[in-house]
């Protein structure tokens, strides 16, 4: 039995030439969709973050504040509404950070 094989590592043969994968040319084209890479990456302006957070924040704060019967005029359902739509544009406002 001889131990003398015909091809090297990776079927390189011995004049160094290999019969598998040529590099160069053109990549075979993927199953795959790739998105087209954007141009100019999209930036909020620095003042959305603090926005959000005093969205949120105040939506909390007016609710606990009518809790503890500090609001003006007696406590209502309408600022427990007042709070939680300033709650909501905060998260709609949080979904357009970027």
């Amino acid at each position: 039995m001889s131990t003398a094989r015909k091809g090297g590592p990776g079927g390189a043969t011995r004049r160094g030439r290999s019969s598998g994968r040529v590099s160069g040319g053109t990549p075979a084209p993927s199953a795959r969709y790739t998105p087209p890479t954007p141009k100019a990456a999209k930036v909020s302006p620095k003042w959305m973050g603090p926005l959000i957070l005093a969205l949120l924040i105040g939506g909390a704060l007016v609710i606990i504040l009518n809790y503890f019967d500090v609001m003006p005029a007696s406590p209502t359902s309408w600022y427990i509404v007042a709070g939680i739509a300033l709650i909501a544009i905060g998260f709609v406002v949080a979904t357009r950070y970027r």
